[in-house]
């Protein structure tokens, strides 16, 4: 790469940086409005999955039998929970799909499973949140980019004209170079705001889909203990 092809390219300016923010907005709009169409959905179908768990975990069922009650009404309450969960669709169903599949093979068994499909439910979640936290990274240095571009024009422009007109060229060219640094602020703030968001709403999501497979699996547990405390 020549040294004339270098001050060629710093000599045409800024403007081109500009033009490529402005397609990065639209590229952070786009991600923003799928990502934030995405979590809410899911977000609204936990709430319906957690509301008809809790309320078959917190339902009263079985005999009137103290033994035989403690130990039909947990398996009933554990079979809807079944029922409800594979009736909701949705990550928080998958994850906890996947634990109660394995719950024939042992508690750490099923925490496994329910840690496993959490990871692979956040790699789905956090999608395109790269390109957010990316642009809200470097967009400002982009700008920053064009407005050093930008000067390096205005003080050749400057060389290239008259003494009586320099101090305005510098003027003209020192205003141009900076919109370049506002528009690389105006794309990161919005990325950065909207990714601390999404990420939010995603460990939200994760930690309370984690919070219902525990319940779950104390339920388990007791209905093991309550049969096994039956048969002794």
């Amino acid at each position: 790469m020549s040294l004339d092809f270098i001050k060629s390219f710093t000599l045409a300016g800024g403007e081109w940086v500009i033009y490529f923010l402005m397609g990065c907005s639209v590229l952070a709009v786009a991600v923003i409005i799928e990502r934030a169409v995405l979590l809410t959905r899911e977000e609204r179908r936990f709430r319906n999955l957690r509301e008809g768990i809790l309320k078959h975990l917190n339902s009263d069922q079985g005999p009137s039998s103290p033994k035989a009650a403690e130990t039909a009404g947990i398996a009933a309450q554990l079979d809807s929970v079944v029922k409800t969960v594979r009736r909701h669709p949705g990550s928080a169903n998958r994850i906890l799909e996947a634990g109660l599949s394995s719950l024939d093979r042992g508690r750490s068994s099923v925490e496994d499973s329910v840690v496993a499909a959490g990871l692979d439910e956040r790699r789905y979640l956090e999608t395109r949140l790269l390109v957010l936290g990316t642009l809200g990274n470097n967009a400002p240095f982009i700008g920053l980019f064009g407005t050093v571009l930008g000067v390096i024009r205005a003080f050749h422009d400057l060389a290239q004209h008259s003494t009586a007109a320099g101090p305005e060229v510098v003027m003209r060219g020192l205003s141009e170079a900076l919109i370049a640094t506002a528009v690389g602020l105006f794309v990161a703030i919005p990325c950065v705001i909207s990714y601390n968001y999404f990420q939010k709403k995603v460990q939200n999501l994760l930690s309370g889909t984690e919070s219902l497979s525990r319940m779950i699996l104390s339920r388990v547990l007791a209905a093991e203990a309550a049969q096994f405390k039956h048969k002794s």
